[in-house]
């Protein structure tokens, strides 16, 4: 498939009344067909792996081609330099967090990219590494406990953030942490306590709401 007919069969698989309930969610709609995310799956399973059209689907700037591209590129042929162009170019918490779970967590670049972006100004970059954290959490089976550890030392630094969205994935992180196993449920909730008494607006809700969570826990 070429990149002509991807852009054409997405467009038809939109709607605009599945763009119009895009809004609610704090999607951007300018360049958005309004398509469902299972059906952008379907669709990414019809192409199979397609790391070169993903590049140039990505460069349109359309929402669901974006997304489309993170489920069809190739890990393994994932570059720095490539990773770090999609990143800058995120503009919702939609596409950020999609390209994250879908293509940025399967390369080898992952675990580096976390330390990068947290300390990046931009919001959906800045997402970009706590997304990570949270997605890292539950899927990379094969990590330490000592990698999460220094994790929760960056929730820790950036937990005074007050943007909506990157407050939300420092939450979603440590929470995600937290439910890995009963020794890093432990050492977070420890890190959310000590974040609770941040003299910051952000922090406090970051740590309570995750405290919530943590402690009801059980392995």
């Amino acid at each position: 498939m070429n990149y002509d007919e991807a852009i054409k069969n997405l467009k038809k698989l939109g709607s605009e009344k599945y763009k119009a309930g895009m809004e609610r969610f704090q999607l951007p709609t300018k360049n958005a067909f309004g398509v469902p995310m299972p059906e952008i799956r379907r669709f990414a399973k019809d192409i199979g792996t397609d790391h070169k059209l993903a590049l140039k689907l990505y460069r349109s700037g359309i929402l669901e081609a974006r997304i489309l591209a993170s489920i069809i590129a190739d890990p393994v042929k994932a570059t720095d330099a490539q990773i770090d162009a999609w990143t800058n170019g995120f503009d919702s918490w939609g596409v950020c967090d999609q390209v994250c779970d879908n293509f940025i967590s399967h390369t080898r670049y992952a675990w580096k990219k976390i330390n990068q972006y947290s300390r990046r100004p931009q919001e959906f970059v800045k997402r970009a590494a706590f997304s990570l954290a949270a997605i890292l959490a539950v899927h990379d089976k094969k990590a330490e406990d000592r990698k999460f550890i220094k994790l929760l030392d960056i929730i820790k630094r950036e937990a005074k953030d007050e943007r909506n969205f990157v407050k939300k994935a420092v939450n979603w992180a440590l929470r995600n942490i937290g439910k890995r196993n009963s020794a890093l449920n432990a050492r977070a909730i420890r890190c959310g306590e000590e974040i609770c008494r941040m003299d910051s607006r952000s922090a406090k809700w970051i740590a309570a709401d995750a405290l919530r969570e943590m402690k009801k826990r059980r392995f």
